[in-house]
């Protein structure tokens, strides 16, 4: 079948921090019978320049090539498309291999660029405690303490603040993970009703073909059992004021002084626990070949590396 190539008018984006819930909702959706739901879109928008213009077509070519995420979906790249068309032939193809009239794509960065390709694309917005996302980012290696992994967390939200308020509200919704878990039909109503769509008991039948277990109660405020107070209070001191402007409440806790020499060691914490979880991740050897061909711009030793990188963070995705 061949795909259709015109700009599809009103894709639905899911928007918000990673480790914040939107491969679990990404899953419920896509298992909607109407709507096909494809996950990390990031490479759609990632190599748009800030300000004005777009990729070159050849350094996106060779990007894709070591693209993890992009390298999985299977999809053809059509070199006589423009970049629109390009990154749209990707959602394109993605609908047109589920058979289902709608599509959308998750997207953790770079989401305002979006509009310079899908002007008149809808957006899902999903927040979860900034506490638990800082915890999260730490496992996945992103950060070597809480007071860094929560930036993601800052740069999403932040993000998403100047982007909203450019969006018409018929065109933007807005969750929190806690309610997706306490109340997942109650929010699954709702997304369709935005979306256009009835609501489908099979939304919630993803657990049988996903390693992704039914909604349980015991995932919300995992940070109260988790997290030593020390933690809290640092999480609290960057973000304890956005916090409390998304409906979350403060922890009790005496606010902490931050003074230089706990800065210096957090940096220091925070770039120490990193090596060490790629090096015992990928093993020295693999994190050497990778320093050195980045830190001298020997490209085609970094492509052969991120590839066998890409291999091994296969191996660990959930």
């Amino acid at each position: 079948m061949k795909t259709d190539l015109s700009l599809i008018s009103r894709p639905i984006f899911l928007v918000g921090a990673e480790r914040s819930g939107t491969t679990l909702l990404r899953l419920m959706l896509d298992h909607h019978p109407q709507l096909s739901f494809y996950s990390e879109f990031e490479y759609a928008v990632d190599c748009i320049p800030d300000g004005e213009g777009l990729p070159d077509l050849d350094d996106y070519y060779d990007w894709l090539e070591t693209h993890r995420i992009f390298q999985d979906s299977g999809f053809a790249i059509d070199r006589t498309l423009s970049y629109p068309q390009l990154v749209n032939s990707f959602l394109s193809q993605k609908r047109d291999r589920d058979a289902k009239p709608l599509i959308g794509a998750t997207v953790h960065h770079h989401f305002d660029k979006l509009l310079r390709i899908w002007p008149d694309a809808r957006f899902i917005h999903i927040i979860r405690d900034g506490r638990d996302v800082a915890r999260s980012a730490i496992g996945m290696g992103w950060a070597g303490n809480v007071w860094t992994g929560v930036e993601r967390w800052i740069e999403a939200e932040h993000l998403w603040l100047k982007l909203s308020q450019s969006i018409p509200s018929e065109r933007k919704i807005d969750l929190t993970y806690e309610d997706l878990i306490a109340k997942p039909i109650d929010v699954l109503t709702g997304l369709c009703n935005f979306i256009g769509i009835p609501y489908n008991d099979a939304m919630l039948s993803y657990a049988q073909t996903s390693t992704y277990d039914v909604p349980d109660a015991r995932l919300i405020g995992q940070w109260r059992r988790k997290m030593s107070e020390y933690e809290i209070q640092l999480v609290e001191l960057r973000i304890g004021d956005m916090l409390v402007e998304r409906g979350y409440e403060l922890s009790g806790l005496p606010k902490l002084i931050l003074t230089p020499s706990i800065q210096l060691k957090l940096k220091l914490e925070d770039w120490w626990n990193r090596v060490k979880f790629r090096i015992e991740r990928n093993g020295l050897p693999l994190f050497i070949s990778d320093y050195l061909s980045r830190r001298f711009g020997l490209v085609q030793w970094q492509k052969n590396v991120r590839l066998q990188l890409n291999e091994i963070e296969t191996k660990y995705l959930k």
